[in-house]
């Protein structure tokens, strides 16, 4: 998304887990602790990625996404599709946005990425451009309207 700003990624952290999984410090108990709530968000919203899952090796990955921000008031900390975050990223200002990986089979979860999304990470050539392609668009539709009044 053209939109995403300020990413951090977790991929060290995730290493770090792992790598403390093989040498015996952390047992997979303690890693492999998806929640139900988490596991349905993955099973309904989530996007499926071509990653085997770490622990189990068996199930591949789900990305779910959740948003969080002041204007989405009640609706943040919902879990949303990708196609969702673009049209959320287009209508409002700001929101922050964190990628968790799911195995669905083991129950092994992970904060993946945190992003922030909006309208506020256009550019001032960028906004224009949209606001121009909404209103040829309406105008593309007045004119559509007038032919066909035309022809009656």
């Amino acid at each position: 998304m053209r939109t995403q700003r300020q990413v951090v990624d977790y991929s060290l952290r995730r290493r770090a887990l792992l790598r403390e999984l093989v040498a015996g410090r952390v047992g997979t108990y303690d890693l492999c602790d998806a929640s139900p709530y988490l596991k349905n968000a993955a099973r309904f919203h989530g996007e499926p990625t071509d990653q085997r899952c770490p622990i189990c090796r068996s199930e591949n990955l789900t990305h779910v996404h959740y948003i969080y921000g002041d204007e989405l008031k009640q609706s943040a900390g919902q879990a949303r599709t990708v196609a969702e975050l673009s049209m959320l990223a287009m209508t409002l200002r700001e929101f922050q946005v964190f990628v968790v990986e799911v195995c669905l089979g083991c129950d092994w979860n992970h904060l993946v990425e945190q992003y922030l999304l909006g309208r506020d990470g256009l550019t001032d050539s960028e906004a224009e451009h949209e606001a121009a392609g909404g209103v040829a668009a309406a105008a593309a539709g007045a004119n559509t309207r007038r032919r066909r009044e035309a022809q009656r």
